[in-house]
């Protein structure tokens, strides 16, 4: 088996479409398969490269990858931390990424992972030239996400959609990671869909000792994208409100960022920005002082009902208490595994919980309850071997006569 995978983004990023196929390629690889890798040189967070050529890859040149996988750059734009400036970028490395993509041997599938829409429009033009089943790897609700947003205007506002669920409809397969939203695509009338969920290797994933039984503040942690989906704003406000009894730290990067650090300025909130955390010791870091961590996205879009935050198995799976700020699945997920507290998205609702978790610190002692619920129902290794899986039943049910 070979296989062809389109991302905007890949190792040495450290980024949520690297941190699943990552994963996921080990597994193929393990497998004895060949598997290519189209994807931009190294520049994220910052929209520049930050890393030296040998570690962030020259464009149009092939490395080879930790586990064997064959990886062909393509140039990207330099770019502003802007919704503008990010779609640029992805407009222009989608558009490169079409030559890469048949430079190398002819692949059995094409996967293409969005969210990066461009990208989605590159997988099903290099499926088509090479004659190939195309995969679409959905790892977020589109185009529902695009609609909430209002990320079109317009008259184009229909026509994107038109283009995403029709490509959706003449993908070989579709891959959710939510079994909600694959549930929201049959209904519109696909029957090609499938769910692999994002998980965790729990085995190489440190289960940290408990946060301290006394503590002057709750130290709260967020760490991920800083952008209109997270809705930070909230929890900002929050430790404005609690600011007797919590201090809370932002770990990351996004369109919101220069806002959030405004609001936090005016609010004087007792908030500290950090700037992207680069590698998993340095994640762990950070996870290791917080108390509680923050999974948000926000309650006002219909779509996040059927969408899983992917740090949410990550936060699990190293024993942290989760505050909980989500819909829908990702709801679901939290109190199951009884590692943590779901509260509105309200600002006096999440300052109450920390007051509260602050005063009684026994309620942050989850234990191995968010560990044995990953290791139960998001272990990568089976995650993979599914997605295996249904590749081979669809590459041999193309290749039958």
């Amino acid at each position: 088996m070979r296989v062809l995978l389109l991302t905007h983004s890949y190792s040495p990023e450290h980024s949520p479409p690297q941190r699943r196929w990552t994963q996921i390629i080990r597994s193929f690889r393990q497998r004895g398969w060949d598997v290519d890798v189209v994807a931009p040189v190294a520049h994220a967070p910052h929209g520049r490269r930050t890393l030296p050529k040998t570690e962030a890859g020259r464009a149009f040149r092939r490395d080879t990858g930790v586990y064997g996988e064959q990886i062909r750059r393509v140039p990207y734009l330099w770019h502003r931390t802007t919704r503008l400036g990010r779609l640029a970028d992805h407009l222009f490395s989608a558009a490169c990424s079409v030559p890469a993509a048949l430079l190398g041997p002819k692949p059995d599938a094409v996967i293409v992972t969005v969210p990066s829409l461009p990208i989605l429009g590159a997988g099903y033009l290099a499926a088509r030239l090479l004659r190939t089943p195309l995969v679409v790897d959905m790892r977020d609700a589109w185009p529902d996400i695009a609609r909430d947003a209002r990320l079109v205007p317009g008259s184009a506002k229909g026509l994107a959609e038109r283009i995403i669920m029709g490509i959706q409809d003449r993908a070989a397969l579709v891959v959710t990671v939510t079994y909600g939203f694959a549930q929201t695509l049959r209904d519109r009338g696909l029957g090609n869909v499938a769910t692999v969920s994002n998980g965790v290797d729990v085995s190489v994933r440190e289960l940290l000792m408990p946060p301290p039984e006394q503590s002057e503040f709750l130290n709260v942690l967020y760490l991920g994208n800083h952008g209109e989906s997270q809705r930070l704003d909230i929890v900002i406000r929050a430790a404005a409100l609690a600011r007797d009894c919590v201090r809370l730290s932002l770990v990351g990067h996004g369109v919101q960022r220069r806002e959030l650090i405004a609001l936090a300025r005016e609010l004087d909130a007792p908030v500290v920005f950090h700037d992207p955390a680069m590698g998993s010791a340095e994640v762990m870091e950070h996870y290791r002082h917080a108390d509680t961590c923050v999974v948000s996205l926000r309650d006002d879009w219909k779509s996040f009902e059927t969408t899983i935050p992917s740090k949410t198995y990550e936060v699990l799976a190293v024993g942290r208490h989760v505050t909980g700020i989500v819909l829908g699945e990702a709801r679901k997920i939290i109190e199951e595994s009884g590692a943590g507290d779901v509260v509105s998205a309200h600002p006096e609702k999440v300052a109450e919980l920390w007051r509260e978790l602050a005063a009684d610190r026994s309620r942050l002692l989850t234990g191995t309850a968010g560990r044995d619920w990953v290791h139960d129902n998001a272990n990568v290794d089976a995650l993979a071997d599914a997605y295996a899986e249904l590749l081979t039943t669809l590459v041999d049910g193309v290749s039958t006569p």
